[in-house]
């Protein structure tokens, strides 16, 4: 049995995400206690900013600065040089490139890498940009040897004076604030010990041990076994991130050496979605938009015509709109095109009272095999197409869906579900389609569709949702696993 300091217990109540806590940060002044004051919401209407977006935008602007410094330095000096006015422009390039570069590589600000994987994606960052700079002086505005020359010097220059003033902004933080994440530490007593005097001894990978009763975005597992199913859900419950502690210089921790995996402190064992930053909230709202917006101009004459067609099987209403859970529990209606008689209800209802076999399929399913209650031909080729679910586009507009999520459930689905599984669901947004529609559809019982939403949700990321939207067209032409 893996042992755990009382103090890293998951269990125990932590203050993150009350407005209280999230309004303390590194840079909130000490009173003359020494301590940071706990302010009121009434106190301040300043929006939280994490430690990381505050040290990354500092090295973003230093370095932008430290940029534009080169730049006019190099014009001031060779403003006679035959293509000063060209000269600027590629140094301008070089290093935008550069810090767009750096920020792919996560150097913005690089918390929790080891000083050798700092130094080498520094490296390749300044080699890249430098590269395509060249190549552009090369291949897309040739000049002179002696502006060759000029801008090597100048963008060499640049690199060495933003890695000096991003150590002299790094020493000043230190001084005037505590420096880097907070961190909470588990795992065994031992392993934990030696991983908070690693890192306090190595301030400068930016991870900052913290008591369990502040707030912290990371907790740290540090033990030789890797934690629990149980466990590990524990952790993240309430935590941004779970990383396993690789091995250190003098202390074998899980037997990863570091380089294995990019040099960084350890590996990412779970992410918590629960509260994603706004930029990224709205950049899937523009994406959704984007797409959205076109495919609801193509799907409208689809939409008339396949409506007319359940008219003239079913008269009646075409569209209904059921009731479902969006994100925050919040109650959203969702826009469907009718593929059941008018009294489905009662029929569904008289079916399963009367048959067991049947009352066994639909709460294994939610759904039956051959449902007496769905349109002859015209609701069966609804339902295995997914064209009954185009009208939810308009949901996707109107911003109760996004494009991709996990579908959003009836009441009596929901109520099927264990409670903490179905506050994860709704902790993001629904969607048109999902990775359960695309995987089994249909034929996954309960707790497939637990374990592929569960799965969605621990790892969703834009390239995520690409794919999942590129292979719904796959599953929806194959038409597999749909009834």
């Amino acid at each position: 049995m893996t042992a755990m300091p009382h103090h890293a217990n998951p269990n125990a109540p932590s203050p993150r995400g009350k407005a209280i806590a999230r309004n303390i940060t590194p840079w909130t002044p000490r009173d003359a206690t020494g301590n940071r004051p706990v302010l009121k919401p009434s106190q301040t209407d300043v929006p939280f900013i994490s430690p990381t977006a505050a040290a990354g935008g500092s090295f973003v602007l230093i370095d932008l600065a430290t940029l534009g410094i080169v730049i006019l330095l190099t014009l001031a000096l060779f403003a006679d040089a035959t293509g000063s006015a060209l000269l600027g422009r590629i140094l301008l390039f070089g290093g935008t490139v550069h810090i767009g570069v750096k920020t792919a590589l996560g150097l913005y600000p690089g918390f929790g890498l080891h000083p050798d994987a700092r130094l080498r994606r520094s490296f390749l960052a300044w080699a890249g940009a430098g590269g395509i700079a060249v190549a552009a002086i090369l291949y897309l505005a040739p000049v002179g040897w002696a502006t060759f020359g000029i801008f090597c010097t100048a963008f060499i220059a640049t690199g060495l004076l933003q890695t000096l003033v991003r150590k002299l902004m790094r020493s000043v933080l230190k001084q005037f604030s505590n420096w880097g994440v907070p961190v909470h530490l588990c795992g065994t007593p031992e392993a934990v010990a030696e991983a908070r005097a690693y890192l306090r001894a190595h301030s400068g990978i930016g991870f900052r041990p913290v008591d369990r009763r502040m707030p912290a975005d990371v907790v740290l597992w540090a033990d030789h076994n890797l934690p629990s199913a149980a466990t590990l859900r524990a952790l993240r419950r309430g935590q941004q991130d779970v990383i396993l502690v690789s091995d250190l210089p003098r202390h074998p921790m899980s037997g990863v050496h570091p380089s294995e995996h990019g040099g960084e402190i350890g590996l990412h064992l779970a992410l918590n979605h629960r509260q994603p930053s706004q930029p990224v909230d709205k950049i899937k709202r523009l994406f959704d938009l984007a797409l959205a917006v076109p495919l609801a101009l193509i799907a409208l004459p689809i939409i008339a015509i396949t409506a007319a067609l359940v008219w003239c099987v079913d008269p009646g209403p075409v569209f209904y709109v059921q009731p479902r859970e969006g994100r925050g529990g919040k109650i959203i209606g969702v826009l469907k095109l009718r593929t059941m008689f008018i009294d489905a209800e009662k029929v569904l209802q008289d079916l399963l009272a009367r048959d067991p076999h049947v009352r066994a399929e639909w709460e294994a399913h939610f759904k039956l095999r051959k449902d007496p209650r769905i349109l002859p031909y015209i609701g069966n080729f609804l339902r295995a197409s997914s064209l009954d679910e185009l009208p939810q586009l308009l949901n996707v507009l109107r911003g109760d869906m996004s494009l991709v999520g996990p579908r959003p459930f009836p009441d009596y689905h929901l109520a099927a579900m264990p409670p903490d599984f179905r506050e994860r669901r709704a902790s993001v947004v629904p969607g048109l389609t999902g990775l359960w529609q695309i995987s089994e559809r249909s034929s996954a019982d309960l707790e497939g569709q637990q374990q592929l939403d569960d799965y969605y949700i621990n790892g969703r990321c834009f390239w995520g949702d690409m794919s999942i939207l590129l292979r719904t067209f796959a599953a929806v032409l194959g038409r597999r696993g749909a009834y």
